[in-house]
């Protein structure tokens, strides 16, 4: 049961993240909205980690 909870944390939520990461980075660029922009840059980054993060703890 614990490759149910890797494969999530490491191969699932990073990509979801990522993605409205980049959504909201493009978002925030193109209609020059900080808030946004800075929100997609802190879920992009916290997408790199999370899965480094999470499975250290798990395994």
């Amino acid at each position: 049961m614990a490759i149910v909870g890797t494969t999530i944390f490491s191969h699932i939520l990073p990509v979801i993240f990522g993605f409205f990461a980049f959504v909201l980075i493009i978002s925030g660029s193109l209609e020059d909205n900080n808030p946004k922009l800075g929100l997609g840059i802190a879920l992009f980054v916290i997408a790199c980690i999370f899965p480094y993060v999470v499975l250290s703890v798990l395994v």
